[in-house]
């Protein structure tokens, strides 16, 4: 079984049961008032995995969802086997700033975000309502859950993951960097990092087919 960032259209390619959650706040989903850090996503998402009993599990997120795939790996549950990191935020490096995410509109956070930004950004206008009150639902509950996209206390957890973890960069990413994946790497015993040359902060959009190869060799998918 595996946790994916881009959706059970891949359960076929890699031969995988797919669970993809919502985060709680995140497209009209209440959220709990005590709810309010990676952190205690992922003690919740540990509490799922008890709750149906899953072993052998795969975690993968991206951005926010990969701080949150790091936290489970720290939390050391034996559900879990293998951790992958895509591109995500969290981890404070010296010099390496994560952009500011609040400050910026739809046009310049699409601008960080992908390697070909004029083929893959998305004007909101032309979205229908419901979508657009959905991402402005989803940016309040980002606000609380990543607030400055980091957290200096990360760091210290790193080193205690136990599991095989992938960590997946794209080299155009500007929301963090690559030598924020080159941290993380570096701080998990057993982590390698891969870098996709043509992709951004969203290579689950731009080099889907590449990321679920890396995903599927990574996790022995057959």
């Amino acid at each position: 079984m595996t946790v994916l960032p881009w959706g059970a259209d891949v359960s076929a390619a890699l031969d995988a049961e797919v669970i993809v959650p919502v985060h709680p706040g995140f497209n009209g989903t209440p959220r709990p008032e005590e709810l309010r850090t990676p952190r205690g996503l992922a003690e919740l998402y540990v509490q799922l995995l008890d709750t149906l009993g899953l072993a052998g599990v795969t975690v993968v997120g991206n951005s926010i969802g990969g701080w949150i795939a790091a936290e489970i790996g720290a939390l050391r549950s034996s559900r879990v086997s293998r951790v992958v990191i895509v591109d995500a935020v969290g981890l404070v490096v010296p010099d390496h700033p994560y952009a500011d995410f609040f400050s910026l509109t739809p046009a310049e956070v699409a601008a960080r975000s992908y390697h070909d930004p004029d083929r893959f950004s998305v004007d909101p206008s032309k979205l229908p309502p419901e979508v657009r009150a959905a991402m402005v639902g989803n940016r309040a509950a980002i606000g609380v859950y990543g607030a400055d996209m980091s957290d200096p206390t990360l760091a210290s957890r790193l080193p205690s993951i136990d599991l095989p973890v992938l960590v997946v960069w794209g080299a155009a990413d500007r929301i963090g960097d690559p030598e924020v994946g080159k941290a993380y790497a570096e701080l998990i015993p057993d982590a390698r990092l891969e870098v996709i040359s043509e992709a951004g902060h969203l290579p689950q959009i731009e080099a889907p087919s590449l990321l679920t190869e890396l995903v599927g060799s990574f996790a022995d998918f057959r």
